[in-house]
C-alpha cells in the first residue's frame, strides 16, 4: 500500500531544496514559481531571517580580546572573578526561573 505525505513541507524556496524523494534537483530543469507553487513565510519566519542576516553580518566575537585571553592563560595572568560569574550564574537561572513561569 502506498502512503501520500501530503503534509510534509519544507521551509526553503521551490528550486533550492532536494525533492522529496530524495534526488537533488537540477537548475535546469526547475519551473518559474507560479502562484501555486509560491511559498509564505510568516512574521516569525521574516523576523528570523532578518536576525540571521543581521548576525551573519556582524562578528560573533572580538577576535583580539580572545587572543589578549589566551596570551594571559598561556603566561599564567589570568585572573577568574568569582564574583562576576557568579553574578552571570544567578543572571541566567533568574531569566531561565522567569521564562517557566510565563
Amino acid at each position: 500500500m502506498k502512503i501520500n505525505d501530503s503534509k510534509k513541507s519544507t521551509s526553503l524556496p521551490l528550486g533550492q531544496t532536494q525533492a522529496n524523494t530524495g534526488k537533488k534537483v537540477d537548475k535546469a530543469e526547475t519551473a518559474p514559481a507560479t502562484a501555486a507553487g509560491t511559498i509564505k513565510s510568516s512574521p516569525m519566519s521574516a523576523q528570523l531571517q532578518a536576525l540571521q542576516g543581521s548576525m551573519a553580518a556582524g562578528e560573533v566575537f572580538d577576535a583580539g580580546k580572545v587572543d589578549a585571553i589566551k596570551t594571559a592563560i598561556a603566561d599564567g595572568k589570568f585572573k577568574v572573578n568569582a564574583e562576576k560569574v557568579a553574578d552571570g550564574l544567578l543572571a541566567a537561572v533568574k531569566n531561565l526561573l522567569q521564562g517557566r513561569r510565563h
